[in-house]
């Protein structure tokens, strides 16, 4: 394979979508108990599914909440690393996402996740990834114009 072949094909195949959830000041993010990993929710696009519907999708399924609003779009992060030894693009897009009607009944999210609210400072102070510390606080700049 000669350099640089393949590239745009990674980058369409690890597009990630994902959101930050925030309700009343809180931000949402989820821990996986047995590993004590703390995250916002996240997931990926799959093929013919606009990236906005895929974050929505993949947002609602992981932490429980069906009833989310898509709100704005935070922007997008390439991410550049190596997997066993081959170099993977993956775009990273972010939107901010707020619930809405009853959000104190999460419609059973899956089972290896704990859906937790935190404000927006134990957020940042909480997130096991500096990636996702960042899109808290384009969340947090966001959602306090607004």
């Amino acid at each position: 394979m000669e350099e640089g072949e393949g590239r745009g094909e990674d980058i369409v195949r690890y597009i990630a979508a994902g959101g930050v959830v925030v309700h009343d000041g809180r931000v949402l993010v989820l821990r996986r108990p047995s590993r004590g990993e703390v995250r916002l929710p996240k997931g990926h696009v799959e093929p013919g599914e606009e990236v906005q519907a895929a974050a929505l999708r993949e947002t609602r399924e992981e932490s429980g909440y069906t009833n989310l609003a898509l709100s704005a779009d935070l922007g997008t992060q390439v991410v550049e690393f190596d997997h066993e030894g081959r170099h993977v693009v993956r775009t990273e897009r972010y939107f901010l996402m707020t619930l809405v009607d009853d959000p104190d009944s999460p419609a059973g999210g899956e089972e290896q996740f704990e859906p937790i609210w935190l404000s927006w400072d134990e957020a940042l102070a909480t997130l096991t990834f500096e990636a996702e510390r960042e899109w808290v606080r384009r969340a947090r700049e966001i959602a306090n114009v607004k």
